[in-house]
């Protein structure tokens, strides 16, 4: 594949006349065959690397992406180009059309075909998937793989098998949001066989980054009310819950701003009318949960306030890349109050239920089954067998086939102090990862350094755009005792990888307890660390990703 080839498609195709660097290494890579994995932020063009992928490829292309609303704006994109046909499979279509589609996939009239991973727990659609003979498998918001992620959706753990299913083609995983330990799972999980990694820059020079800080939740609620009166254009307001969503949407509405709420307890109609409101200005500013995100392609987006403390700086990182997709000045503000991450403490919790592990073991031991036969197995509800079986699958003493789910490795003992050990480390990391997120909302030095800092990408401040360096002096980074991306080791939590190295604090990402966040001073007093050497894999360049 040549470099010409691909800028030939990219102009004729898509009207492109300059592919980013991170586009071009990883539509190479993938087109020639490789399996790939890509990290670039919202709004970078990762859309663009597969649709040119599978163009220069031979065959078509599946595309499991997690969404309707993702699906259809992805549909509209292709209509609008200069793109091979395209269609998707999912619940809106009759029977008829849902058939005539994989008709269309399977005869070869198709290059790129949506599907839920939902749709692909159906045999008859594996079965026409595979008889389409796919030369390109690509998996979009490949963090829902992720357990140790911010949007795990149990659905995509069955990905592995279905490429293996599919003949094993290239697999194309796509996502805008993955610190090293969910890059990791994901690769793992889908089984990429010496994947091309391509990671964008994180950062997003054009959003100006702002914390205000506030002791008791009155003061809070009037200062976000009173800042939204002075915000004039589009406006996504996220809550940590559907209550607080809801009071405030009334409270907003009540200060006689156009204001609409979205949540996931609301119908489809009415989500889908809260979204085409918003991409079209009908409304102008939409306070949500964290449903409102996937498939918000709107490029001018001012602000995305955040009046409770997300729950990791992944989400919250992929949360603020919906504002300035135009490359326009935009500004994420976070309204933090210490006591609020008591919620994302709750929210991070696991509950180890050992009897549904062993009932739901003992149930696969009676032979391969799907979800529901399980269930009745166990006599449990279906959620909590599904629960089970994630539990059981990460360690695994369970495994999904063409069959159903069945026994893997080990005994029932084995197995559930296995699942157990697994849920306190991921719990220790999920923990972790909210004191990360306090770690940003209280620091004094630059944000983006701790910001960019979380994913493995060193930043030197000042950055110019965040608050805390427009108010102070955040340059004087010097005096770092180790560099972003060195593996150390801490006599008490192991070995680790550091992430942000200043002259006032060092934070490491340990395998077996997440996240931890030192003081320079005391390790260079205390000795504390000790540097293993350099971590290529999760060290990356600054590089523009602008739109």
């Amino acid at each position: 594949m040549t470099a010409a080839a691909v800028d030939t498609a990219a102009h004729d195709r898509l009207g492109i006349d300059a592919l980013r660097p991170e586009q071009r290494r990883a539509i190479d890579a993938a087109a020639k065959g490789r399996d790939t994995l890509v990290v670039m932020p919202t709004g970078s063009g990762k859309s663009a690397i597969y649709q040119l992928a599978g163009e220069l490829r031979r065959g078509p292309t599946v595309v499991v992406t997690p969404l309707l609303a993702l699906q259809h704006d992805q549909l509209r994109s292709i209509a609008e180009s200069n793109l091979s046909n395209a269609a998707a499979v999912n619940s809106l279509l009759n029977r008829k059309a849902f058939e005539r589609v994989l008709d269309d996939f399977t005869a070869g009239r198709l290059e790129y075909l949506f599907v839920s991973p939902e749709e692909l727990a159906n045999p008859a659609v594996r079965t026409a998937l595979a008889a389409g003979r796919p030369s390109l498998f690509v998996v979009d918001e490949a963090h829902c793989i992720s357990m140790w992620g911010h949007d795990f959706r149990p659905d995509y753990l069955g990905l592995g098998d279905v490429a293996d299913l599919l003949g094993r083609p290239p697999v194309l995983a796509l996502t805008a949001s993955a610190a090293p330990p969910v890059r990791d799972e994901i690769a793992e999980r889908l089984r990429l066989r010496e994947p091309a990694v391509v990671l964008g820059s994180f950062d997003r020079p054009e959003i100006e980054l702002c914390v205000r800080r506030f002791v008791d939740a009155d003061t809070k609620e009037r200062a976000l009310i009173a800042d939204a009166a002075q915000w004039s254009s589009s406006t996504i307001v996220y809550a940590a819950t559907r209550a607080t969503a809801e009071r405030l949407h009334e409270r907003l509405h009540e200060a006689g701003l156009d204001v609409a709420l979205y949540h996931g307890a609301l119908s489809r109609a009415q989500r889908e009318s809260v979204h085409q409101a918003f991409l079209d200005g009908s409304v102008s500013t939409v306070v949500a949960t964290n449903a409102f995100g996937m498939g918000i392609d709107k490029a001018d987006v001012r602000t995305v306030a955040h009046f409770d403390v997300p729950g990791a700086l992944d989400a919250y990182h992929q949360e603020i890349g919906r504002a300035g997709r135009d490359g326009d000045p935009a500004r994420a503000i976070l309204y933090f109050r210490a006591e609020d991450l008591g919620i994302q403490r709750f929210f991070n919790g696991h509950a180890f239920d050992e009897g549904a592990l062993r009932a739901t073991l003992l149930a696969c031991a009676r032979g391969a089954a799907g979800l529901a036969p399980i269930a009745a197995r166990t006599g449990l509800g279906r959620s909590k067998v599904r629960a089970a079986l994630e539990r059981l699958d990460v360690v695994g003493a369970v495994r999904h086939t063409r069959h159903g789910w069945e026994v893997g490795r080990g005994d029932i003992d084995q197995a559930v102090a296995a699942a157990r050990a697994h849920e306190e480390a991921l719990d220790r990391l999920q923990q972790s990862r909210v004191d990360m997120m306090r770690t940003y909302a209280e620091t004094t030095a630059c944000r983006r350094v701790v910001l960019l800092g979380y994913f493995g990408e060193h930043f030197t401040p000042p950055c110019g755009n965040c608050d805390n360096c427009r108010s102070t002096d955040t340059g004087a980074d010097g005096g770092a005792p180790f560099a972003v991306g060195e593996f150390v080791e801490h006599s008490e939590w192991g070995s680790g990888t550091v992430m942000i190295a200043s002259a006032d604090r060092v934070v490491v990402l340990f395998a077996e307890v997440g996240y931890r966040t030192l003081s320079t001073e005391l390790v260079v007093e205390r000795g504390l660390l000790r540097g293993k050497g350099r971590n290529e894999v999760t060290t990356t360049t600054r590089a523009s990703v602008g739109r």
